[in-house]
């Protein structure tokens, strides 16, 4: 993997498909220009976050509308962006497609959602129910979109799949203002959240949050690259719209690697055999989806 990608920091207009659109088409084309191969956008860059009950009037069928032209876009550039996906069945989740080379190549639907605080998810849309890998000409990546990150099963998955980056899209809001300059509470604890991860995992991690305001909602932006060995090899600070440009390669994952073999010396059978018992003897905590 040797990736020059840009991660777009954006402030999409809720609900206006047409207005997002735009602005991706825009950011994508600069791109081009640029020579990146990889274009990442946030959670619901498409449409906004706090949809509420514009949900169904923006949701999209794949293939439909925006995503064509995305998928057009994307053989000139890989992208990665988020939308609602209006599934066959008429469910609608809250999903980041992944497109290269004129097709979606890969779907993640987010698999937990934010029901706590002033997030209410679960009221229009549905639970995604796997964590599944994405074959790219630049690598192999996992998508864990914003509470996914928060939660271990995703990211545990992904280090079992030999992924090479977890991409992290993201509609954080902007929380806990810290003294002394020291800036955003929500930003530094993703930071370090990330940072372990990508220690861990012994992976790239790619975080791409949003900003502007909705519903008297600020989002806290701190878009930033993490290295295998969990450093921040590039940021965005502030909460200005912009566009961050990056590089991930293959050299630093093989240092990584060699320098802490985890991916060597895991047990992860243990685990499995310990979750099988438990599920057995009725202790399992939670349910299936």
């Amino acid at each position: 993997m040797d990736c020059q990608l840009h991660l777009a920091q954006l402030e999409p207009t809720l609900g206006n498909l047409d207005a997002n659109l735009a602005m991706h088409v825009e950011t994508a084309e600069r791109a081009v220009e640029e020579g990146v191969d990889l274009l990442l956008f946030s959670e619901l860059s498409l449409t906004g976050y706090f949809l509420k009950d514009q949900t169904p009037e923006v949701a999209l069928k794949r293939g439909e509308g925006p995503l064509a032209r995305i998928a057009e876009l994307s053989k000139d550039v890989s992208i990665a962006a988020g939308f609602v996906e209006r599934a066959a069945d008429g469910q609608l989740y809250n999903a980041y497609g992944f497109w290269e080379d004129g097709e979606l190549v890969g779907l993640h639907r987010k698999v937990h959602l934010v029901t706590y605080g002033m997030f209410e998810e679960h009221r229009d849309m549905g639970a995604g129910c796997e964590f599944a890998t994405i074959e790219s000409r630049h690598g192999r990546f996992a998508v864990l979109t914003c509470e996914d990150a928060w939660h271990m099963q995703g990211p545990m998955l992904a280090f079992h799949s030999g992924v090479d980056a977890l991409l992290v899209p993201s509609a954080s809001p902007a929380r806990g203002v810290q003294a002394n300059g020291a800036g955003l509470g929500s930003v530094q604890a993703w930071e370090r959240l990330l940072s372990t991860w990508a220690l861990l995992t012994q992976t790239w991690v790619c975080h791409i949050n949003r900003v502007g305001f909705e519903d008297g909602i600020g989002f806290g932006g701190g878009t930033r690259v993490i290295d295998p060995f969990g450093e921040s090899t590039a940021a965005l600070e502030g909460l200005d719209a912009g566009t961050l440009s990056a590089r991930m390669d293959s050299a630093a994952l093989d240092r990584a690697r060699v320098a802490l073999p985890l991916r060597r010396d895991d047990r992860a059978w243990i685990l499995a055999r310990e979750l099988a018992q438990r599920a057995e003897a009725g202790g399992w905590e939670g349910r299936a989806e």
